[in-house]
Order: C-alpha cells, then structure tokens, then sequence
C-alpha cells in the first residue's frame, strides 16, 4: 500500500482543526500528523482526510455520514476510527468529541 501524503494546505488545516485544550500535543507520524492527548492519538491527518478515534455512539453517528470512510491503513480497519475529507464541514464537532472521549483514557507511559 502506497501511504498518501499530504499538501502542506492539508497539514495547515489539520492544525487548525485540532482543539486547542490542555495536554493536546501534534507530532508527526508516518509522514503524516497526529493529535496525542496524555499520550493517546485522538485524531489524525491520512492524506486528504482526517481520522477520529471516537466512543461507540459518536463512531455510529460520524459512520452514519456519507462522506465517511473507514480507517484502514494496509487493509485493516481500525474499529474506534472513522475517516472524513479535510474539506467537508463539521468538523469541529468530531475533533472535539474524539478529544473528549481519548482524553478519558488511561495515559501511555513514555517508552
């Protein structure tokens, strides 16, 4: 599988797109961008989209979107994630619930 990249307009809006709340840091990941919360990736940039770790019910109602995808780097689906087009509108909502929802976890330990 061939890893999208993305634009540097499209790690632009991802950084405005992630909630500006305590404990939220971006790092890079995979050539992409990732939102990490004591740790836990709460959200991501995959190319053109943008990928959201999110509890059951918010995962059914952001699925239920038809401009949603699943996450599937290499094939695999990741169950917690739904991914969306960078461009499509309401995106704060999804951003701030996945940060609600991650940010309950447990914190990873630094390795």
């Amino acid at each position: 599988m061939e890893m999208p990249r993305p634009t540097d307009a499209h790690r632009d809006a991802f950084r405005a797109l992630v909630p500006d709340a305590p404990g939220v840091e971006l790092r890079p990941m995979f050539g992409q961008l990732g939102a990490f919360v004591h740790g836990n990736l709460f959200m991501c940039l995959f190319g053109d989209r943008v990928t959201f770790k999110l509890a059951a019910a918010d995962l059914e109602a952001a699925r239920a979107r038809p401009d949603a995808e699943a996450f599937a780097p290499g094939g695999r689906t990741m169950r917690e994630y739904v991914a969306l087009p960078l461009a499509a509108d309401g995106l704060d909502g999804p951003a701030e619930r996945a940060l609600a929802y991650v940010a309950t976890l447990p914190p990873k330990r630094p390795r």
